[in-house]
């Protein structure tokens, strides 16, 4: 074994009675939601909204965060498979859960909130931004808990040996650079908020989000083990490819957004 690797062999589970157990993925990707909603307690205060606003807000996103990440993993990295299965669709208690279909699923469901709630699109999506990138960091300690979507071979002193999974050689922990990134940005993204008063430019948020996000996740994806076979023989891997529309268009956001502040 090289000489610093840490021996990773965390049991997902918390505990267990019976056939009904509390799993660490689980509690973390809870927790998202619930400081998510603590944070937004604060921009409500602050731009003066009604709590049941809040509330049912988070019923959108919620859905949309689940729903959309399951149909995006059965669609993007395993749809010969549940295309043949449909109902193993609704079985997500087994795992298989994709962010980029979890970013389509939120703006979709952003989108009918907004048509019902009467709210600009952008403003919703520009504190949003801040929320998803934290609870973005939770769920990929879940996964680290999980011992799963981590890195290839490494030498380096920080590299995991993820036993569960009987690996002899240490791998990038990708989880851990992943939520590193991710707090970093709900960092910047809460203070751009706090420091405009509540006013940040309109876009901006929600661009740099999308930017930064998807521009790391992008990079990181090159150090990465394959999610599913079928990636192997591929230049860039399923999870580049779809960063790449979120990429492009949070660059676009913020080019919209300065013009917008120019021109007015």
């Amino acid at each position: 074994m090289i000489f610093g690797a840490i021996n990773w062999d965390m049991n997902p589970e918390i505990f267990r009675i019976g056939n009904f157990a509390v799993r660490w993925y689980g509690l973390l990707f809870a927790s998202g939601f619930f400081f998510g909603y603590l944070i937004f307690l604060k921009f409500r205060k602050k731009e003066e909204l009604p709590i049941e606003l809040l509330d049912k807000l988070t019923i959108y996103m919620a859905l949309g965060t689940i729903i959309g990440a399951r149909i995006g993993h059965c669609l993007f990295y395993e749809p010969d498979y549940y295309l043949s299965n449909p109902v193993e669709i609704l079985k997500i208690w087994r795992g298989g859960l994709a962010s980029h279909g979890a970013g389509i699923g939120i703006l979709i469901a952003l989108w009918l909130f907004v048509r019902k709630y009467k709210k600009p699109f952008i403003w919703v999506l520009d504190r949003i931004a801040v929320i998803v990138a934290l609870a973005g960091a939770f769920i990929r300690l879940g996964n680290l808990m999980n011992s799963e979507i981590y890195g290839v071979e490494t030498t380096l002193p920080w590299g995991f040996v993820f036993i569960r999974n009987l690996e002899v050689v240490p791998k990038h922990p990708t989880q851990i650079y992943e939520a590193l990134i991710y707090f970093l940005v709900f960092l910047l993204l809460f203070w751009i908020y706090i420091k405009t008063d509540g006013k940040p430019r309109p876009g901006i948020l929600f661009g740099l989000f999308l930017m930064l996000v998807f521009g790391m996740r992008f990079m990181i994806e090159f150090i990465k083990e394959d999610q599913v076979a079928f990636e192997s023989g591929m230049a860039l891997n399923m999870g580049q490819w779809l960063s790449i529309p979120f990429v492009v268009l949070g660059v676009w956001m913020i080019v919209w957004s300065k013009r917008r502040a120019d021109s007015s």
